[in-house]
Formats: C-alpha cells, structure tokens, sequence
C-alpha cells in the first residue's frame, strides 16, 4: 500500500472544509486543518471526526493558526508537507464585509498572497486550490457567466476574492505554481452558516413551524441564485487538483432561483403553502393552506407530531414572511447563474442535486434539529 497522500486545509472548521475532509479521509488522505484559536468551541461540523480515535492524530491533525499570520504559514508548510492546499478561509459573509471592509480584504486577499508567497519561499512542490466565488461577477455583464466573463464586484468581499484570483493566477505564471481558482456558485447544505440567507431561512421556517418563531424578516426577495449542493462541490475542488496542468474553473448548476422561491419550497415541505401580498419593501408571505400531504418524505413518521404542532401554532392568513430594507446590501447582485461547461468537458464533473431536492435536505435536517432540541 502506497503512501498517504497529504492535504492542508484552512477554513477547515466550515461547511465545505468540513465535508472536504470527510472526502479526503475517505480517498485516504491524512489531512491537517487550521484553526483560529477561540474562547468558545468552533468545531461543530468536524466534531464527528475530531472525537473519532480512529481518526483523530492518525488521519486528522489540527493545528491552531490564521492566514493573517506569516510566520505561522511558513512553519506550518514545513511542518506537514502538503502534496495539495485547499485555502478555504475567507470572511465569507457579503454583508458583512461592508461593515468590516478591511479586515475581509486582509484575510481574503492579503491572506491568499500570504500562502502563496510561503510556498514559493519554502520551494515546497505541491498544489494550491483557492476558494473563489460568483461574487466575482456581481453586476454581471454576461449571461451566463463562465471563466471568461469579466468581473464586477459589488462588495467589498467580492473585491477581496477578486485580489485573491489575481494573484493566484499571477504566482502561476511568474513562479509556475500548481494554483486553481475555484469559481464556486452559491453551494449550500445544513452545514451552512446560520446568517447565511438559505440556512436563516430552512431554520427559520422549522421555528415558524414548532411554535419558537412567529415569521422571518428578509431583504431581496428577486435576487436570484445559482444554488447547488455544497458536498458535490467539494469533490470538484478536489478533481481540479488531480489534473496535469493547473486551469482555473466555474462551479454552477446553470439554474437559477429567487430567494422568495426558496421561501416556499422550505414551508411547502413542512405542509404550508403561502400566497404573496403586496409589493417590494410591502411585500409579505401569508399562509394560504396547510395541507400535510405536502410533507417531505422525512416527515412521514411525525406526522401526528407534526400535525399538532401547525394547527397550534400557524393559521390562515397568518403573516410568516416580511420584508425588511436593513436586510438590503449598499449594492446588490441581482442576478447570478453559471456555465460549468469546461469543469464537465475537462473534469468530468457536474451537479446532482437539483434546487428542490437542496431545499428539502436543508429544512428536513432544520425541522428535525428544532424538533430534538427544543428551539
């Protein structure tokens, strides 16, 4: 048996560094994650392996660290020898890069130049995948967008990530680096972060529903999305770095859906149909029926449960969806859809998942956390 292949991971504590050391542990792989040291535990999605003594220190070994820090990088390359890197660490929060402009342009960008200048300096021979975004193309000036459409952010974030490309492509061809830029379109899954508006959403829905929440308050209800499912993203970040030559590739479903769309696929998979009323900043949801036999599968089981708890808590008519202008981004992407053409002609890969299946796993997976939780 062959030696163990090696990965280094930042970001290794989020969704998709969670579900990327879940694939690379299962193809074999040893793997080292850093994290940012913290007063309270942020393991969460990675507890499952961090807690498995089959796994933790033979195939799993986390180092405290942070791409804000140089010195740190450099001992950290030398120390594990990384036949591929996966920088997945980002403030990855569009909205809140508006409110911390600098310190997402020190970790997304200056953080990714950070990397690649350690590697180049320990002369390390491995392969770099950098984490890069849809938000590059913002005000997007084609659709729809593919690896030569050109770039216009509309936040801070998508200026950062833009830095963070540049460069990666610029360390490739003066230094001839293995380094690929991942143009990921919105991938999600129940692993995603609770401010991010999909997961905000399926969580909120499964409160509405349980009796904890009255409604959920969002902000564009039209903007549209290319949503995908966040673990078969991962296996493409991974089938980049298996190529002979470095390219740098788009990530997407090639469908698009609005935000209100997502909205009443999650309350229709727990029995409750909506109506909209009203028009932009007036706009609400309101419930039209309640009809169990809308249930996801996953619900069948609980379903006296279920049925107990809508008729006491959501009725017709019953406002459950507001619009919120404080929700709104300074400037908004309107509108956001990929062509993963050349990942499938030269990877092989493509999505399986479609938006409603996505939908369903999320607030499934949200409905029953509520549920054995309490809240």
């Amino acid at each position: 048996m062959g030696k163990s292949k090696i990965a280094l991971i930042t970001g290794i504590t989020g969704q998709d560094g969670s579900y990327l050391t879940e694939f690379l542990i299962n193809k074999g792989y040893v793997v080292h994650g850093i994290i940012r040291r913290s007063s309270s535990f942020n393991t969460g999605r990675i507890d499952h392996l961090y807690t498995n003594p089959e796994i933790l220190n033979t195939k799993l070994f986390l180092h405290y660290g942070d791409v804000t820090d140089t010195s740190n990088l450099n001992r950290l390359l030398e120390k594990t020898h990384p036949d591929e890197i996966y920088n997945l660490a980002a403030q990855s929060h569009v909205k809140v890069s508006f409110e911390v402009p600098e310190y997402t342009a020190e970790v997304d960008a200056i953080g990714t130049l950070r990397f690649l200048d350690a590697i180049r300096e320990t002369g390390l021979k491995t392969k770099f995948y950098q984490a890069s975004t849809s938000e590059l193309f913002g005000k997007v000036q084609s659709i729809p967008q593919n690896e030569n459409t050109p770039f216009y952010p509309r936040s801070p974030y998508g200026v950062a990530k833009i830095y963070g490309y540049w460069i990666v492509v610029n360390y490739r061809e003066a230094y001839n680096l293995f380094a690929c830029n991942g143009i990921l379109f919105n991938h999600e899954s129940p692993r995603r972060g609770e401010t991010f508006v999909t997961r905000k959403i399926t969580r909120a829905v499964a409160k509405i529903v349980c009796g904890y929440q009255k409604n959920i308050k969002l902000g564009n209800l039209n903007a549209k999305r290319d949503w995908g499912y966040a673990p078969e993203y991962c296996e493409g970040m991974w089938m980049m770095l298996q190529q002979n030559y470095p390219e740098d590739y788009v990530l997407a479903t090639g469908e698009t859906h609005t935000v209100r769309e997502f909205v009443d696929l999650a309350f229709k998979g727990l029995g409750v149909e909506l109506e909209w009323q009203g028009e932009k900043e007036r706009e609400k949801g309101v419930v039209k029926n309640i009809d169990d036999s809308l249930l996801l599968e996953g619900l069948i089981n609980v379903k006296p449960l279920y049925k107990e708890l809508v008729l006491k808590y959501i009725k017709k008519n019953n406002v459950v969806v507001e619009v919120d202008k404080n929700y709104y981004r300074p400037t908004e992407v309107d509108l956001l859809i990929g062509d993963a053409s050349k990942a499938y002609n030269n990877l092989g890969w493509k999505p399986k998942t479609k938006f409603e299946e996505l939908v369903n796993i999320m607030t499934l997976a949200d409905f029953e956390k509520v549920i054995k939780r309490g809240y």
